[in-house]
């Protein structure tokens, strides 16, 4: 996977998010749905950014000889895109239609980030060596 682009398309989404939801939602949603909606815009974009550096540790492991690195920094890519989908996706979705359903899936969201943290934190550990 292209981390670096991926992470950049994502960057993208998510000041659209924002916008809308500074620009769009104001007047149709209470301030708490609001707050709760750029929480979720935020949180994708910090980790698109963490993205990012996942591409770059990628791509910089690959030219020190580290499939480790590499590996490990990949499943923190994996680990990151899928915990913006969920968690991001999810609250986003909960704003936007007031649907219920499916919101139990946010924390779940918010584990695969988790993971995501620690999975980069390995590859970094890994890179010492």
């Amino acid at each position: 996977m292209n981390w670096t682009a991926l992470g950049a398309g994502l960057g993208a989404l998510a000041v659209a998010f924002g916008a809308f939801g500074a620009h769009g939602l104001r007047d149709r949603v209470d301030a708490r749905q609001l707050e709760v909606f750029e929480t979720a815009a935020r949180y994708h974009l910090i980790h698109a950014v963490v993205l990012l550096a996942v591409g770059l540790l990628i791509a910089f492991a690959g030219g020190q000889g580290r499939p480790d690195v590499a590996r490990a920094a990949d499943q923190a890519g994996w680990l990151f895109a899928a915990g913006v989908a969920v968690c991001s996706g999810s609250v986003s979705r909960l704003v936007l239609t007031g649907a219920r359903k499916g919101g139990l899936v946010t924390p779940v969201g918010g584990l695969l980030l988790i993971g995501g943290w620690l999975a980069l934190m390995r590859a970094a550990w890994l890179a010492r060596g």
